[in-house]
């Protein structure tokens, strides 16, 4: 088979997957959050094909990681595009006709899930890499094994996010806290960050979560206003000219 099936094995295989299991609550609230507006035959095929993508990330991610961890800017890069996605979710779909929110399509949910997924995965592949000892079989067979519970994270929180929208919210807030921490821990100015801003992890988290929530609620509102305004009843100037005057 190419590996042992010692108590080490299983040891270390179990250690994976409850760490990924740990690590991979704030990847099925992604899930739930991108697939909310999708119609209800399309939300399954996203959650497994979003996930299944994400896993075969993460496992990339964890043979790479040190090779990662060393290039400059790029957390940068992954916090801004996390940040934007965490404002996207607050903001949701802008309405269609009659008021009704428009549908996101399959591959966007699918694309916002894997994009996501692979910013917030560095931080998490360090730990998977560290609980495999670089064992890769370990590696890929841990993740493998999670898919499952992820999914069903992702489904159950999809349920609970038609009964209290307030989720969305802290959904946002948490990509946005996790974009602060990215930002913050960049290699390339991490240590002169840190030196000239202290406690500039946690400055940078709180930032990133307010700003997420505070900017997807004003292009909320921009939307609104716009589609309010696109469906006013129009003035018409000639019938009000040619009215007669009003009698005192």
């Amino acid at each position: 088979m190419g590996f042992e099936l010692t108590p080490a094995f299983w040891s270390g295989l179990l250690q994976i997957i409850l760490v990924n299991i740990v690590l991979s609550g704030d990847n099925a609230l992604v899930i739930a959050l991108a697939c909310r507006n999708l119609e209800k035959r399309h939300q399954r095929p996203a959650i497994l094909i979003g996930s299944a993508g994400a896993i075969v990330l993460r496992i990339i991610f964890v043979l790479i990681v040190d090779q990662l961890l060393q290039i400059g800017y790029l957390k940068l890069i992954g916090g801004l595009l996390l940040l934007w996605i965490g404002v996207k979710l607050v903001q949701g779909e802008e309405e269609g006709e009659g008021g009704v929110k428009a549908l996101g399509s399959l591959w966007g949910a699918i694309r916002t899930i894997i994009i996501a997924d692979a910013v917030m995965s560095l931080d998490n592949a360090i730990a998977i890499a560290a609980a495999a000892k670089g064992d890769t079989t370990l590696i890929i067979l841990g993740l493998i094994i999670s898919i499952p519970l992820i999914i069903f994270g992702a489904t159950l929180i999809m349920m609970l996010l038609n009964r209290f929208p307030i989720i969305v919210i802290a959904g946002g807030g948490l990509l946005g806290w996790i974009a602060g921490e990215v930002l913050a821990t960049d290699p390339a100015y991490a240590q002169q960050l840190a030196a000239a801003l202290p406690n500039a992890k946690t400055i940078f988290e709180i930032g990133g979560a307010v700003l997420a929530v505070a900017i997807g609620y004003l292009l909320q509102y921009r939307a609104k206003r716009r589609h309010a305004l696109a469906h006013a009843d129009p003035v018409d100037l000639a019938s009000e000219k040619s009215a007669p005057p009003r009698k005192e």
